[in-house]
């Protein structure tokens, strides 16, 4: 139901404020600022999610829980959808996605209303050290047929 309520009201929104704004200061100032504005989001999310995607990287590197920069970045990626798309209150929205407080507060928000069951980390911390491992490396090579020598125990042996 909200999700109707949305796309049916967002528009809406941005149809008033271009008919406000444009009557206000004109329809090429209006395009401009609306052009001006994609550039700019554009611009500062490639910076914002560059950031984001390091942090994601260095969470698991870590192996921290990374739901905290996973968020961010997923919120980064919305606000850049919301900068391209022409219209005053959604690049409003999409600069406030921007300001790394305003998504921490969401993130912090989001946090309280998902139940995490349990989070675990498998991967280096969790191996036995050099030497006590279950694995064991090696390299192979095919035999032809015919080159085969029966002389031996077996052809596993011979180099």
């Amino acid at each position: 139901m909200w999700l109707f309520v949305a796309f049916l009201a967002v528009p809406l929104i941005e149809i008033a404020l271009f008919i406000q704004i444009g009557g206000a200061i004109g329809l090429g100032w209006t395009l401009l600022i609306v052009v001006i504005t994609a550039v700019l989001g554009t611009y500062l999310v490639r910076q914002q999610g560059l950031q984001a995607l390091r942090q994601v990287q260095n969470s698991f590197n870590q192996l921290k829980d990374p739901s905290e920069a996973l968020a961010h970045g997923a919120m980064i990626l919305f606000s850049g959808a919301l900068l391209l798309t022409p219209g005053f209150f959604t690049d409003a929205v999409g600069f406030a996605l921007l300001v790394p407080a305003v998504r921490l507060a969401m993130f912090r928000w989001a946090r309280t209303k998902v139940k995490v069951a349990s989070f675990s980390v498998h991967g280096a911390a969790n191996r036995p050290p050099h030497g006590q491992s279950d694995i064991i490396d090696g390299e192979y090579s095919e035999v032809p047929e015919n080159q085969k020598d029966i002389g031996g125990p077996s052809g596993w042996t011979k180099h």
